[in-house]
């Protein structure tokens, strides 16, 4: 996701005493300065390892406690993908952000990982010179570390199965619930009616790749189209919606300018680009724009809400999956302000549940679901008769 500019300091800064501790792999030692730089730049984050390939950081990692691994996707001696299980072997709690430069053979691989275990990823500037100058990569690395620094302490919190079995993440109370990051609010579900919908739109962010493969591999075929905003670069978009075809009943592609909508078809948003929509007679038409980031994003989720809330009022069905930051809920709230639904994905089963608790918080759901419910409960509402 795209984050706003911010100023970044080489000077000392007093480290939190409880700093989120960080290890640094990459094959390049002026890399792993520049990027040991940007992540001591913030009181809450601390570099306390920096390797040059995977095969070290996975000896180191016995031996450390670590939050997050900002792991390189290709180095010698042993590569971030082949990197990555070996990683989570060790410590399943740790969050592993894969980091790359922008190629489609990378944007592929950093899929892959995402579908092994990795949390989220960054495309790197394609030089050091590039990365020292780039304001936005940098305020979105340390943001991704923070976000999912937290995530990793919540998993060392939970609950260690008998020996031999998988670790597990906190358990959550069904709503209403009091979330471990709201404190002081609780979820309160919705009792309007839901229609059946004529359009299903869905809003993810960090964790969204996989979240989306869940959802969309089960659901099978619709007549309702079926809209994505994904925050990411243009690469992965188009590569993200070709992973989708494989494992969706539906084809799925980038939203093209002037498009109409077919029932029974997924389109994502490209990455650089709100994609939103208006009605030209009986058909619905995607334009694409490149207006000003919303929420620090290009694409958004709540321009793409708002766009379809004026087109299908109550017949609109929102799905606002994992996600860091809160981009989806000024969108929701004009979607259930016309009548439609919005559907939340539960904490549990979110990486970060930052844009699913932002709308769940607010009172905008009328169901606060685990991933594995999403397309059971979605079918049955595209499947019924009309309400």
């Amino acid at each position: 996701m795209a984050l706003p500019m911010n100023s970044f300091t080489t000077d000392k800064v007093e480290k939190s005493d409880n700093a989120y501790r960080i290890m640094v792999v990459d094959d390049s030692a002026v890399i792993r300065g520049l990027l040991t730089r940007i992540l001591e730049s913030d009181p809450k984050v601390s570099v306390v390892e920096s390797v040059a390939n995977g095969e070290i950081a996975v000896k180191r990692l016995n031996n450390r406690d670590i939050d997050v691994i900002v792991l390189d996707i290709e180095m010698p001696v042993m590569d971030g993908l082949t990197a990555l299980p070996k990683l989570l072997e060790v410590q399943p709690s740790v969050q592993i952000i894969m980091a790359s430069t922008l190629t489609r053979k990378n944007a592929e691989i950093s899929l892959r990982a995402m579908r092994l275990g990795a949390a989220d990823y960054i495309p790197k500037p394609t030089s050091s010179g590039a990365l020292t100058k780039a304001s936005d990569f940098k305020y979105e690395l340390v943001e991704k570390v923070k976000a999912l620094g937290q995530v990793a302490r919540a998993g060392k919190k939970a609950p260690q199965p008998a020996e031999g079995g998988a670790p597990q993440r906190a358990k959550v109370k069904a709503a209403p619930v009091q979330s471990t990051l709201y404190p002081n609010k609780e979820i309160g579900l919705r009792k309007d009616v839901i229609h059946k919908p004529d359009l299903l739109a869905i809003g993810s962010s960090t964790g969204g790749p996989q979240a989306l493969f869940d959802v969309l591999g089960s659901l099978g075929v619709i007549s309702q189209p079926v809209v994505i905003t994904q925050h990411m670069p243009a690469t992965f978009t188009a590569l993200l919606a070709e992973h989708i075809a494989r494992v969706a009943d539906m084809p799925s592609k980038e939203g093209e300018e002037g498009e109409v909508l077919k029932g029974g078809h997924i389109y994502l948003a490209p990455g650089g680009y709100h994609m939103v929509f208006e009605k030209q007679g009986t058909n619905t038409v995607i334009r694409l724009n490149q207006d000003a980031p919303e929420n620090f994003c290009r694409p958004a989720v709540d321009p793409m809400l708002r766009s379809l809330s004026k087109i299908y009022g109550s017949r609109l069905l929102v799905l606002i999956l994992t996600g860091m930051g809160s981009d989806g809920l000024r969108g929701s709230e004009v979607v259930t302000a016309a009548g439609g639904s919005v559907i939340a994905q539960d904490e549990q089963t979110s990486v970060v549940w930052g844009m699913p608790g932002a709308v769940a918080t607010a009172g905008l759901c009328s169901a606060v679901l685990p991933i594995k419910q999403m397309a059971s409960n979605v079918r049955q509402l595209v499947l019924r008769s009309a309400a």
